[in-house]
């Protein structure tokens, strides 16, 4: 990539603020998109367009317009129809346009986990009705767990432990849902001993891995993270292999937040993101290099392996504050 290397990066709150700094800092210029204007990462970039990543023809317009080498999804909620097609014009899409329309959607990516590629998760059914809901939760079983096949920080999602919870879940679901359609997943509960974020890197030099990043959830809202977080030599590497086998399913290149719930030695692929994670605040006190540094070397050019955590290091509250 040359020295300026331009990048159009769609979403620009404060996980897309970190990700510009450290783009910035290997001497990217970066355009900042979202609805709204003074967005946190646009108070950091070199410019900005407002318009919704759901409005196709604005989104292609804000493409043709600044020809980027670099498109940087940083939400879930994207036409992605549309990144999809300008990757058939030459663009580079970060990491793949696959890769985006795979993840944007929690059925998607779990299709790829589960049947493709055979690996371990909950029992679990997809829904667009209360109908549908109260069947898959005939097929999970009680408790189970309801949440939006599209949400971030586990907005939406609730655990229902009876037949009596299921509307309240769907509701408050669908209430807390982004993009546009109305469709959750009724998922088997998993008793976890505790879950994690294994950030991966996959590079122009091969797949790297961060320690393992702990992290909990209230309600279905995230509250703090950790790292490292203790775990066994097996589960460690069987949360690896596993991780190593979804991303090199998706291909392209950059880093991606690949979530686990952990019991013992037994691990449970759960989700991923496809871009720096809301638990990945952490790397910014716990890493000689945090997620985005490495999510911006990886894509601009080679990445450094040595970014593995040097102390141990703790966020709490709201992800975009870390302390």
């Amino acid at each position: 990539m040359p020295f300026t290397t331009r990048i159009l990066l769609l979403g620009s709150g404060e996980l897309g603020r970190e990700f510009t700094i450290s783009a910035k800092r290997l001497g990217a210029y970066v355009i900042a998109c979202d609805s709204y204007a003074d967005a946190p990462a646009m108070q950091v970039a070199d410019a900005c367009e407002i318009f919704s990543m759901l409005d196709a023809a604005a989104l292609a317009a804000a493409i043709e317009k600044h020809a980027p080498d670099l498109v940087v999804p940083e939400v879930e909620a994207i036409r992605t129809e549309v990144l999809a097609d300008f990757e058939g014009r030459g663009v580079n899409i970060v990491p793949s346009a696959r890769a985006t329309i795979m993840t944007m959607n929690r059925d998607r990516i779990r299709e790829v986990a589960a049947v493709d590629l055979s690996l371990r998760t909950s029992r679990y059914r997809y829904a667009e009705s209360l109908e549908e809901v109260r069947a898959g939760a005939d097929h999970t079983g009680f408790p189970c767990v309801i949440k939006p096949v599209m949400s971030s920080s586990g907005k939406g999602q609730s655990t229902v432990r009876a037949a009596g919870e299921l509307e309240a879940a769907w509701t408050y679901a669908v209430a807390n849902m982004r993009g546009d359609r109305a469709r959750v997943i009724v998922e088997e509960f998993i008793a976890f001993d505790y879950e994690i974020t294994l950030l991966t890197i996959r590079a122009r030099d091969g797949v790297h891995f961060c320690p393992a990043i702990g992290h909990r959830q209230e309600r279905g809202d995230y509250q703090e993270s950790w790292q490292p977080t203790p775990m066994s030599p097996a589960a460690l590497a069987a949360a690896q292999d596993m991780a190593r086998k979804v991303v090199e399913n998706l291909g392209g290149y950059g880093l991606f937040g690949v979530e686990f719930f952990v019991k013992g030695d037994d691990v449970i692929f759960s989700e991923l993101s496809p871009r720096p994670h809301d638990t990945g605040m952490v790397t910014l006190i716990s890493q000689n290099l945090s997620e985005f540094d490495l999510h911006a070397r990886a894509i601009m050019g080679p990445a450094d392996p040595d970014g593995g955590a040097t102390r141990p290091g703790g966020v709490s509250g709201d992800p975009g504050r870390p302390r």
